[in-house]
């Protein structure tokens, strides 16, 4: 009897083993995800930079991945801030641009990575004096398409002379195409490899092609309601004109006409007041 069982719980033991042995050749079998689609457009609908903070409460999430749209705060219905400087500003007071291959050290700061529509030989490092919402001169950076990178240059010099304000212009970061919403993102930027907003195409950011100015005062309305940055409502009354605002024939719109860009104020929808893009999507 105990001969037995003791050979049961032998047989008991060689089945578990065996079962685990196929379970890791079949682990090992199942190919990797593949790199080559873009990531789907969600929480991060803009190249913004959006981590939250420990100031910056999340969003209840939307079905489709973004926050949920909610009453601007007061403190950011006429929202007039500038960020901390991370590069020194314009020794010279003036406008300051360069133009620069993308190095090794650079790459991992930003979004690119294998599968991406453009390689990094092909953008560039940009770095541009803008003005504040402080009313002094900043020192930015960003990276484009090396087709653009010398119009960009241009245009963010008039923009610069009209002392038109910007609150931030940094690099769109790894994680920040990951990042919760919180709907107070308004980062300056232009590449960022991610889908077109909600849809699973790249977008023109993707190959440096495409510039979001100011995203909360000038955010993305679409027809179901949905407004991305999700706090920034307010700003989708474009009648009443506030700092940092981009409107028809101002200094924005002109200087980017003036390039062949388009602006995505003009898309049937989304209605896209933040974007302009060279491909006209």
């Amino acid at each position: 009897m105990a001969e037995r069982e003791a050979g049961s719980r032998v047989a008991g033991v060689v089945l578990a083993v065996a079962v685990l042995v196929v379970m890791v050749i079949v682990a090992l079998d199942d190919p990797a995800p593949s790199t080559s689609a873009p990531t789907p457009a969600g929480a991060t609908a803009t190249t913004a930079t959006t981590s939250p903070t420990a100031t910056d409460p999340v969003l209840p999430r939307r079905p489709d991945g973004f926050g949920e749209v909610l009453p601007t705060p007061p403190e950011l219905v006429d929202r007039r801030r500038t960020a901390p400087d991370v590069l020194p500003p314009p020794a010279s007071g003036e406008y300051e641009a360069s133009i620069a291959p993308i190095s090794a050290e650079l790459l991992p700061r930003t979004t690119w990575r294998p599968g991406c529509p453009v390689p990094p030989e092909r953008l560039r490092y940009l770095r541009m004096s803008f003005w504040g919402f402080d009313d002094r001169p900043h020192t930015g950076e960003m990276i484009v398409h090396e087709d653009v990178a010398e119009p960009v240059v241009g245009v963010f010099r008039k923009i610069f002379a009209a002392r038109f304000p910007i609150e931030a212009m940094r690099l769109a970061k790894p994680e920040d195409l990951t990042a919760l919403p919180t709907g107070r993102g308004n980062g300056t930027a232009a590449f960022a490899c991610r889908a077109a907003t909600g849809q699973t195409r790249f977008s023109a950011h993707a190959s440096g092609l495409a510039i979001d100015v100011n995203p909360f005062q000038n955010p993305l309305e679409r027809r179901d309601g949905l407004v991305v940055p999700e706090l920034a409502s307010a700003y989708t009354d474009r009648s009443w004109r506030r700092p940092g605002m981009i409107v028809e024939g101002d200094v924005v719109t002109e200087a980017f006409a003036a390039i062949g860009w388009t602006w995505g104020a003009t898309f049937s929808a989304p209605k896209d007041t933040m974007h302009f893009s060279a491909t006209g999507t």
